[in-house]
């Protein structure tokens, strides 16, 4: 059982982030991969319903915005796959199993081996309350009052500069959020719309943060963040998952993740 510090938490406080490696063994991560490769080989996508994953507000609202298969992904697992692998038609350029930006968004729900590490003891622990563009979190994950969302970052492989590790503004928490994501109204041309504006973020600022295979990075809902373009011939396979802090904390009715009579949010202990 591995226990978070004092001082650990005091640096998480004061960056918004925090690395702890060798958080999950390399049986763990390699179960997590071998699950995935599982769920892939077993996919099936209308082509009709696939959709490219972006976090560019244009190509978001564009791709994700326009479609009920992402809208309504929260209950189920869903496949979102990266830009340029697929032809007008919705067909595959490249091996499907190549193809593939994220998996959505309730394999801690439906597949035994997500469930059993969402829910494990060594995440359940007290005191912790492609290229992707700077963003924060709670843009997407909205909650009143804001500092109730705590993402985790699960490294299933070595993440390193050159295949796409993450980037942080470090103390960039504490500044609120400009921008969010938001379900439209009924009969806009979009199902989803953006809200205020991301400001231009000094590139600088950013420091890299590399993680070795099993390593686990825990993100304050908001603190700016980015991945740049996996650059290498390697893969850089991660799982993630969010965690809100239920008492005193209301989900904003407006995120494009919504809970269903099917699914509600699970309680991280039971």
């Amino acid at each position: 059982m591995a226990f978070v510090t004092q001082h650990q938490i005091q640096k998480f406080r004061d960056d918004g982030f925090l690395v702890l490696e060798h958080f999950f063994t390399a049986e763990e991560c390699d179960s997590m991969r071998n699950a995935i490769q599982r769920i892939v080989a077993e996919m099936e996508v209308p082509p009709h319903c696939r959709t490219e994953f972006s976090t560019k507000e244009e190509e978001q609202l564009q791709a994700q915005g326009s479609s009920d298969y992402f809208l309504t992904s929260g209950d189920k697992i869903r496949f979102f796959f990266e830009k340029g692998v697929l032809d007008e038609r919705g067909n595959f350029l490249i091996p499907k199993e190549k193809s593939i930006s994220k998996i959505g968004h309730a394999l801690h729900a439906h597949d035994p081996v997500f469930k059993q590490i969402t829910h494990s003891s060594k995440v359940q622990q007290p005191g912790i309350g492609g290229e992707v563009t700077p963003h924060q979190d709670a843009t997407f994950l909205h909650t009143e009052p804001l500092g109730r969302v705590l993402g985790f970052w699960i490294a299933l492989e070595d993440a390193t500069q050159e295949n796409g590790c993450l980037w942080f503004i470090p103390g960039s928490h504490t500044n609120g959020i400009t921008r969010r994501m938001v379900r439209a109204a009924p009969g806009t041309s979009t199902c989803v719309e953006f809200v205020g504006s991301e400001p231009a973020y000094d590139d600088s600022q950013f420091i890299p943060l590399p993680i070795s295979k099993g390593g686990l990075i825990l993100i304050h809902g908001e603190v700016v963040h980015k991945s740049e373009l996996n650059s290498s011939d390697s893969s850089r396979h991660v799982f993630t998952f969010h965690v809100m802090e239920a008492k005193d904390t209301s989900w904003s009715k407006e995120n494009w993740l919504q809970p269903t009579p099917e699914l509600p949010f699970p309680s991280l202990y039971t």
